[in-house]
């Protein structure tokens, strides 16, 4: 299976409570970090694949910080194909790649330095950590991160955060930190696409 989340903002001490850009009402990072591990391993499973579309963590730029990172990314199942987010640095991606906790050939990680392209099921996906502007499109989404608490007038564009508001549009709410399936972006997309039908 395929899963998609971003914005996972692990550390980030700043978000924690009620605010208007991303509301996190944990006590603490340690348990924000927790229900986040918690939730995403209660979905993926080992052979499964995580596209995580950037913002990763809120860390220092430092060697000490990048292992505590990587030991709870190590926690999570799945393979982790990392999307490069503006709060996350090549020296933090080089510090993953090094200190991998798969095997070589089966490793934890792969890096996306600006985004990827797949196909699932006859519709094209581009993977960004910023939402882009497709046009006119038909068979194409911008599956992105990077700003929490808007909602893109676009039905193309879904934000897969884990604090995104498309995640109100499923019929069944995820957990807070539960990477969205192709099944939950589909239901997402056409959710989307009818409520932005009523709005003309």
């Amino acid at each position: 299976m395929i899963y998609f989340t971003a914005d996972t903002h692990f550390y980030h001490e700043e978000l924690l409570g009620m605010n208007d850009f991303a509301p996190r009402p944990f006590a603490d990072v340690a348990t924000m970090n927790e229900t986040i591990v918690t939730n995403w391993n209660q979905r993926v499973q080992s052979e499964d694949q995580v596209y995580l579309l950037g913002d990763v963590a809120l860390v220092p730029n430092k060697p000490t910080a990048f292992a505590q990172v990587n030991a709870l990314l190590g926690a999570l199942n799945g393979q982790i194909i990392l999307v490069k987010g503006n709060h996350d640095n090549r020296a933090f991606f080089k510090y993953l790649k090094k200190h991998d906790p798969g095997t070589e050939a089966h490793p934890h990680y792969q890096f996306v330095d600006v985004g990827a392209l797949i196909k699932i099921n006859h519709r094209q996906y581009f993977l960004t950590h910023y939402p882009l502007l497709l046009g006119k499109v038909s068979q194409t989404v911008n599956l992105h991160g990077h700003i929490h608490h808007n909602m893109l007038p676009i039905a193309e564009n879904i934000n897969v955060g884990i604090d995104a508001p498309e995640r109100e549009l499923l019929k069944t709410p995820l957990p807070f930190g539960t990477p969205l399936s192709v099944a939950d972006i589909e239901a997402i997309l056409t959710a989307k696409q009818k409520a932005l039908t009523q709005l003309k």
